[in-house]
């Protein structure tokens, strides 16, 4: 069936992103706010907006039984988590599917085989799909250390339910891993309820290479290219970008045959990305993990091929199919986006909560900027701390860094501290421009040379 009307589960510049898409199509639109968004760009966009619970995500976002109550309240027939708070939860997609409700993503059980990367890895296995060499579940630190010995340090402790780089940490010897394990184990208890974890031999020149995709569950999967999100600190991106030019045209269709058939494998429905870990020395690559949801970076895909993929989900979840054969996916130009991130960068990424004083985007040429941020807007305290994406399209990655560099210089914005600066120092930097950079490169090698430079 046609979507009709559209419960946005989410906040900030994805919620903007979705209804507007929504919008286009000619969608009704309520979206669920906290007390905190109740003013917010999302709120007023929407055909009507409803108050979940106070500022605490607790309390609001995260609330599964409230957030599909008033689903039911205001008579939508769809619901759209976006992506973080409940895009990942499987109770979520069971209590819509139990309502009646179309959820705008996977099945549950999808949701719950790739969110444990146990059970994700042993798929990959089932699709012939290479994963990084590592081990099933570890319970003691010294089972951890007999199998570090037999991968080869350095390693990393990941935790099973893990994602955004939780539960997350490297060791190089059997010193550091009685630490590492500890860790390990403390902060995937504290985030995600689950301390089991398992290792994997850490890649110590990587790239991280995504590829989007879209499934309609019965086993047809079409993708939309590669991304690189190389770009990371401490797990967490910075800088996106498509295509991933640093990879061989071999590696590249091997990259997509291998998410296309995993998704496949899976009968996987509505949008996902298959991450894998490209392995610069050995020129190889490796499946991490696949996101069942729109991510962050999806702008960039969008943008190199003219799809919207907010309207792919929604068409697979109305029932209408991808309406995209494969042979109809053509990739032009190259794009790159930054994330904004309400941060002090030279304060170890202190969030900057507060009002915008000033807020003058540019524009021309190439540039998109998705954000529910503008003048006056108070940063709160509360949730993540992106305020929005900018994204420039090029006809080459040289143009597309030109015009990245040239647009973030260009950006007024004053009342809060933002990455923006970092961003332009990193897309400027030579590492950058001849792709010579790895996952660990902007905490080893781009963060301190950028805080000399801001130093002196």
């Amino acid at each position: 069936m046609a979507i009709s009307r559209l419960f946005v589960a989410n906040r900030g510049e994805i919620a903007v992103r979705i209804l507007r898409t929504a919008k286009a199509l000619g969608i009704e639109t309520v979206i669920g706010v906290s007390a905190a968004d109740k003013e917010s760009m999302g709120a007023r966009m929407a055909d009507r907006a409803v108050v979940l619970g106070p500022a605490p995500s607790a309390k609001s976002y995260l609330d599964v039984n409230l957030v599909v109550h008033a689903a039911i309240a205001t008579g939508c027939d769809a619901l759209h988590p976006g992506y973080g708070f409940l895009s990942e939860k499987p109770e979520l997609a069971s209590l819509c599917e139990a309502e009646g409700i179309v959820f705008v993503g996977p099945r549950p059980d999808s949701i719950e085989v790739l969110g444990d990367k146990l059970s994700s890895r042993e798929l990959a296995t089932r699709a012939n799909v290479q994963t990084v060499p590592g081990t099933d579940h570890i319970a003691t630190v010294e089972d951890a250390k007999k199998a570090a010995n037999a991968l080869g340090y350095p390693v990393v402790m990941k935790a099973t339910a893990g994602g955004g780089g939780r539960g997350m940490f490297k060791a190089s010897s059997d010193a550091e891993l009685d630490a590492s394990f500890e860790m390990a184990s403390r902060e995937a208890e504290s985030a995600f309820g689950d301390n089991r974890l398992y290792m994997e031999r850490f890649v110590e020149r990587a790239r991280h290479v995504e590829v989007q995709v879209v499934g309609d569950g019965e086993g047809n999967v079409v993708h939309f290219g590669e991304r690189d999100c190389t770009v990371q600190r401490r797990y967490q991106k910075l800088i996106e970008e498509a295509p991933a030019t640093a990879v061989p045209d071999e590696i590249r269709a091997r990259l997509h045959e291998s998410a296309v058939r995993l998704c496949s494998t899976a009968k996987y429905r509505n949008a996902g990305t298959v991450e894998f870990l490209y392995d610069v020395d050995r020129v190889d690559f490796y499946f991490i993990e696949v996101n069942s949801r729109i991510q962050v970076e999806h702008p960039v895909t969008e943008e190199i091929t003219g799809r919207d993929l907010i309207a792919c989900q929604l068409r697979v979840a109305g029932g209408e199919g991808i309406g995209i054969a494969q042979d109809e996916v053509e990739i032009s130009g190259h794009a790159i986006e930054c994330r904004m991130n309400a941060e002090d960068a030279q304060r170890d990424f202190m969030p900057s909560p507060g009002r915008i004083t000033t807020w003058k985007p540019p524009a021309g040429e190439g540039i998109r900027l998705d954000s529910h941020a503008g003048e006056n807007y108070l940063v709160p305290p509360f949730y993540d701390s992106m305020i929005g994406k900018l994204i420039v399209h090029g006809k080459d990655r040289n143009e597309a860094i030109d015009r990245l560099i040239a647009a973030l210089n260009a950006f007024e914005l004053e009342g809060i501290k933002t990455t923006m600066p970092l961003a332009a120092f990193i897309v400027d930097h030579p590492d950058f421009r001849t792709n010579r950079i790895s996952t660990r490169w902007l905490e080893d090698k781009g963060l301190p040379e950028y805080e000399k430079q801001m130093e002196s």
